[in-house]
């Protein structure tokens, strides 16, 4: 199976380099100034589950696309999917399956659009990590999961083959007959971490010692809970008190990722992740709704973020 890893950064390049090193057939759609950083240094992963060494890891440029790949990983930033979209479009074949393991559930209705249903998987991963300054990926702890699978249940021979292929590479593959629920599940926790770390400008720990502080992440939760009641989708009740125990454990340090971007004058993911959890919700943007006053304040970041770049430009 011909796989095409879009991009080689901490995601893709960790499941890709993983898939690589334990001998299958990868490629990555990388920038030009990737590629040559890849083929000075190689792919290199720094992991408490092992470290992993590649030497000039195969790569491809958009323009240098020619032929169809039978499985597209996709694993960009949600501001980034347009473009990765039009690059990628050359190795969609009749055949191809693209598994996109974005945050969220837009993704999902772009890529069909574009594509159509049939070519499009459900998937999600779990895993922390990150590229250092030299450009090596940091694994940051020992999980490293990748969950795929149709996203109406069906146990195809495209879905088997593609088991077979991921499993065994270095990482927890889990094929899932119940894709699109887990990708809510984790979307419902996601958007709540995000959200409340962002407005709050704190870990979760810091957040739930304030006054209200716990209230103020449950009424989020149960926001976005019933966002996915709506769409079909309610996490059950054990999914539930696992993010309300994550959520408002005591003294936690956990914060999202969106934070520590944000932190960094960074891109976010404020429209895939908020704004589009707001806009299922049947809210809107000034609603009042506490949605809807995260979502405004995310977007006064990314307006301030606009201004300071046209500033020195």
């Amino acid at each position: 199976m011909r796989i095409l890893v879009i991009g080689a950064g901490a995601t893709g390049g960790y499941f890709g380099g993983r898939l690589l090193q334990h001998g299958r057939d990868v490629t990555f759609l990388v920038r030009e100034a990737r590629a040559a950083a890849l083929a000075r240094d190689g792919l290199r992963i720094r992991s408490p589950k092992g470290d992993a060494d590649i030497a000039a890891p195969p790569t491809l440029l958009a323009r240098d696309l020619r032929e169809p790949f039978d499985l597209i990983l996709l694993s960009c930033k949600a501001y980034g999917l347009a473009q990765a979209i039009d690059d990628f479009a050359p190795a969609v074949g009749p055949h191809t399956a693209i598994l996109p393991i974005l945050n969220g559930m837009r993704h999902l209705d772009v890529l069909e659009a574009r594509f159509g249903a049939d070519k499009v998987l459900g998937g999600q991963c779990v895993i922390a990590a990150t590229l250092d300054g030299d450009g090596a990926i940091r694994h940051l702890n020992a999980t490293h999961g990748l969950t795929f699978g149709e996203r109406d249940g069906a146990d195809t021979a495209r879905m088997r083959a593609i088991a077979a292929t991921l499993s065994g590479a270095g990482f927890d593959a889990r094929p899932s007959g119940a894709v699109l629920q887990e990708m809510w599940n984790k979307w419902v926790f996601l958007a709540t971490l995000a959200g409340i770390t962002c407005l709050m400008r704190a870990p979760v720990g810091d957040i739930v010692a304030a006054p209200g502080g716990s209230e103020a992440v449950l009424a989020l939760l149960e926001a976005c809970r019933a966002t996915a009641e709506r769409a079909g989708h309610a996490p059950d009740e054990a999914a539930l008190q696992r993010a309300r125990d994550m959520l408002t454990e005591a003294g936690s340090t956990l914060t999202a990722s969106m934070l520590r971007d944000l932190e960094h004058g960074y891109p976010i993911e404020a429209d895939h992740v908020i704004g589009d959890m707001l806009s299922r919700s049947g809210g809107r943007p000034g609603d009042g709704s506490l949605l809807a006053v995260v979502y405004a304040q995310l977007k006064a970041y990314e307006a301030g973020r606009a201004r300071r770049l046209a500033a020195h430009s």
